[in-house]
């Protein structure tokens, strides 16, 4: 075999050994960047059922405000964080129904008021677990 021959011929290997890599390469990554599981919405065949309404009934028949308010508004309450009313200072909670009513305060804590977010850290409660939780909250000072 002529040396040109040899040549052609260890071109050609590498070559097609370097195709494989690349391929198995590419199914490497196809396979570590495959999606982990489906998203099933409502109304969507998969759905199955109309579980979501019980469930979402379920979770308001089981809510405390006193265990909301330790999971969702501590962080800032307690301590008073960026003019957040302490849990335990009436005479601000009065200040502020008074200057006020109850329903705009209800309505700041659901819409959010100055460096507090929009339905405080609680993204989950309804509007009448806001309510409650600020029931909760101006009844403690007193």
């Amino acid at each position: 075999m002529g040396r040109v021959a040899r040549s052609t011929l260890v071109v050609l290997i590498v070559l097609f050994a370097g195709s494989l890599v690349a391929q198995t390469s590419d199914q490497l990554v196809a396979e570590r960047m495959k999606p982990v599981g489906e998203v099933c919405l409502a109304g969507d065949p998969c759905a199955g059922g109309a579980a979501a309404p019980a469930a979402a009934g379920a979770a308001t028949a089981e809510f405390s405000a006193e265990a909301q308010y330790t999971q969702s508004c501590a962080m800032c309450h307690n301590a008073g964080v960026a003019g957040a009313p302490r849990l335990d200072d009436a005479a601000e909670w009065a200040s502020r129904v008074e200057a006020k009513t109850m329903a705009t305060v209800v309505q700041n804590a659901i819409n959010g008021v100055n460096a507090m977010p929009p339905r405080g850290m609680c993204m989950t409660c309804s509007d009448e677990n806001i309510a409650a939780l600020v029931e909760y909250m101006t009844s403690q000072g007193q």
